[in-house]
C-alpha cells in the first residue's frame, strides 16, 4: 500500500501524477447514493458497516479514484459522549441537547470507544472490498468544529453563540475542548487499528475564528491530537475551512499534508511549509458545475502551477456540493488520471 500513488504523495515522494480522491466523494451527487439513503437514515447508514461500505465504495467503483475515505460523519464522537443528534434533510445536524453549562460538560463521557465499534466494523469490511487496490482514509471532526456543533445545537452562520461562549467562559471551553480531544485520539488510535491506510482531521469551522482564538482554541488541542497518534507509516492529513490563513501555524502540529481550501495560491502556500509536509487541495469546487473545458482548463493550470512539488494531491478546497453534476465530477477524475508529468 506504501507505494500507491496516493500514499507516495502524502509523505513527499514523487508521483508521475497528483493522485486524486475528493472530499465528500460518497455522497448526495450521485443517484447510487440516493438509491441507498432512500430506504435508511443517515445515521443508520454510518451506524451499519455493510451499508457504510457500500457507500464508501461507490466513488472507488463508479469514479476510480486513487484513494478511499471513511462513510461516516465527524459528529459520531459527540454522539457518543452523549449528544443526541438527529439529522434532518434539509436542515442538518441537531442536538436536542446543547452544551451550555458546567453541568452539560461534567455529563459528557469519554469511555466511549464501546459506543463507536461500528466505525471499526465498517473499516474491515470496507478493507476487505478494497483488498489492497487502494488506501482507505479514515477521519475525525476536530475539537473546535465538534464544540461547535455542540454549542450551537446543530450548523451555524455566524457562531455567535460559540464565540461567546469562548469569550465569556474560557475555562468551560478548554474542559469541553480537552473531552473532545481525549475521544478523539482514542478514535483515531482505533480506526488505525482497523486497519486505516491515512487519516484526515476535519476542523471544518476554523475560519470562525480569530488568529489568537485559533491558536488557543483549535490548534493547541489539534497539536496534542496528532502529537498522540499511532501514525507510523499513516499519513496524517490536516483540514480546515482558512487553511489558507493558518496553514503556517498548522504545520507546527506536523502533519504530513495540510490540505488547503480554495482561497489560496497552492503553491504559495507549499513553499511557505517545512519540507516534507505534503499539501492536498485546492480546486473551487464551484469550478465542476462548470463546462468541461473549463473544468479541464483550471485543473491543468492547477497541475502547471505545481510542476516540479513533490507531495501535492488533488482534491478541492472543500466538499462536492450535492447538484454537481455527476458526468462533471467523472471528467475531472479522468482527466487527471490520463495527465502525466513530462520529464
Amino acid at each position: 500500500m506504501k507505494e500507491s500513488l496516493f500514499m507516495r504523495a502524502a509523505f513527499s515522494q514523487p508521483t508521475e501524477r497528483p493522485p486524486v480522491w475528493m472530499m465528500r466523494q460518497a455522497g448526495r451527487f450521485m443517484k447510487e447514493y440516493w438509491e441507498i439513503k432512500n430506504k435508511y437514515s443517515f445515521l443508520e447508514m454510518c451506524k451499519t458497516p455493510e451499508i457504510a461500505a457500500d457507500v464508501t465504495m461507490l466513488p472507488v467503483d463508479l469514479l476510480g479514484i486513487d484513494a478511499a475515505i471513511l462513510f461516516s460523519d465527524i459528529l459520531v464522537t459527540a454522539e457518543a459522549m452523549g449528544g443526541d443528534l438527529s439529522f434532518t434533510q434539509g436542515v442538518g445536524p441537531k442536538f436536542s441537547n446543547p452544551v451550555r453549562t458546567q453541568q452539560d460538560i461534567d455529563e459528557l463521557q469519554t469511555d466511549v470507544l464501546d459506543k463507536l465499534q461500528y466505525v471499526s466494523d465498517a473499516i474491515k469490511v470496507i478493507q476487505q472490498r478494497l483488498d489492497g487496490k487502494i488506501p482507505l482514509i479514515g477521519f475525525a471532526g476536530a475539537p473546535f468544529t465538534v464544540l461547535s456543533y455542540l454549542i450551537e445545537g446543530g450548523s451555524s452562520k455566524d457562531f455567535k453563540l460559540t464565540k461567546l461562549f469562548l469569550n465569556n467562559h474560557p475555562a468551560l471551553a478548554h474542559q469541553l475542548l480537552g473531552k473532545i480531544a481525549q475521544v478523539t485520539i482514542t478514535y483515531l488510535n482505533m480506526q488505525i487499528d482497523a486497519g486505516v491506510n491515512a487519516l484526515q482531521l476535519f476542523d471544518s469551522w476554523a475560519l470562525a475564528l480569530s488568529w489568537s482564538d485559533y491558536q488557543e482554541f483549535s490548534h493547541n488541542y489539534n497539536v496534542d491530537i496528532i502529537s498522540k497518534l499511532n501514525r507510523t507509516g499513516i499519513p496524517i492529513i490536516s483540514f480546515c475551512k482558512g487553511s489558507s490563513v493558518f496553514a503556517p501555524m498548522m504545520a507546527e502540529a506536523k502533519p504530513d499534508v495540510i490540505s488547503v481550501d480554495w482561497n489560496a495560491d497552492l503553491k504559495n502556500i507549499k513553499e511557505s511549509l517545512p519540507s516534507g509536509i505534503a499539501v492536498q487541495g485546492n480546486l473551487d469546487p464551484f469550478v465542476l458545475y462548470a463546462e468541461k473545458a473549463v473544468i479541464k482548463k483550471k485543473i491543468l493550470a492547477l497541475f502547471e502551477r505545481m510542476r516540479g512539488e513533490e507531495g501535492f494531491i488533488f482534491n478541492l478546497g472543500h466538499g462536492i456540493m450535492p447538484d454537481i453534476p455527476f458526468d462533471n465530477v467523472k471528467y475531472a477524475v479522468e482527466l487527471i488520471k490520463e495527465f502525466r508529468y513530462k520529464i
